[in-house]
């Protein structure tokens, strides 16, 4: 007989899955239906291999555009990668994937609105056991560090594609059309998601003993840490920011919007 947890002894038989009485199911069902929702989309555009830049914006799924097969224009750092056959997005798509996947925001939630373990608060799941996070595929969850360093190389080059839309036609600088708006605006809200991460705040004040000893760290974690109260809000607001920007590269790339300096 078990000592502890639900079926000790003076434990009360409850059948009921819940004895909550508000729609605690909303959230779980939204998170749900939004994560399926970027998903699809996201593959769609990856796998696309075509509408990824037009002059002077190109699509964050594409960028760094390392295969020699990018169009014109969109190649970064001479394309090095000439032997690839597949599309471009595909050799770097796979870093913010891991970042978001191993997020700590966004492990809880999809382990609620996909796995529903739990699904709520106070919500009985319908798993007989748990292992955590010690088998495949949880067990992947632990390179979340590794893959901020990668996200962050990443951000450098998505801010150097937000500056360079603000070039004109001619080579000059100074063009400011909407797309411009845009993928500054993106670039800002991947930084902040980026810095507001649990494992950015733990790189930089983690593991001193004294704050006393090393205050410039400790003045980066005191900022990092108020942005991590805000971390939720930052993985959503950056993911929508991601999907607003690179669908207007494609409206102007597959010439649905009138010129691409706009």
């Amino acid at each position: 007989m078990a000592t502890t947890g639900i079926d000790a002894p003076g434990r009360a038989k409850i059948a009921a899955k819940t004895l909550r009485t508000d729609r605690w199911w909303v959230q779980p069902l939204f998170t749900f239906l939004a994560l399926t929702a970027f998903v699809v989309y996201s593959t769609w555009r990856v796998f696309m291999n075509k509408y990824y830049y037009s002059d002077p914006y190109i699509s964050l799924f594409y960028s760094p555009c390392l295969a020699g097969s990018c169009v014109p224009g969109a190649q970064f750092a001479g394309a090095p990668i000439t032997w690839w056959a597949f599309s471009p997005a595909l050799l770097i798509a796979w870093i913010p994937l891991a970042f978001r996947f191993t997020c700590y925001y966004y492990r809880k939630a999809y382990f609620r609105s996909f796995w529903l373990s739990p699904p709520a608060c106070a919500v009985a799941e319908p798993h007989g056991s748990y292992s955590g996070e010690t088998k495949l595929p949880l067990i992947l969850n632990n390179v979340h560090r590794y893959a901020l360093y990668l996200g962050l190389v990443l951000n450098v080059i998505l801010t150097w594609d937000a500056i360079l839309a603000f070039r004109n036609p001619d080579g000059s600088w100074g063009h400011v059309g909407l797309g411009t708006l845009i993928l500054t605006l993106n670039a800002f809200c991947l930084w902040m998601y980026s810095l507001s991460c649990h494992s950015c705040r733990n790189a930089v004040g983690g593991r001193i003993t004294h704050f006393s000893k090393h205050p410039v760290r400790y003045q980066m974690w005191t900022f990092i840490s108020k942005l991590n109260t805000h971390h939720m809000r930052w993985a959503w607001v950056s993911l929508s920011t991601v999907v607003i920007a690179d669908f207007y590269v494609y409206l102007a790339a597959s010439g649905a919007i009138s010129g691409s300096w706009v």
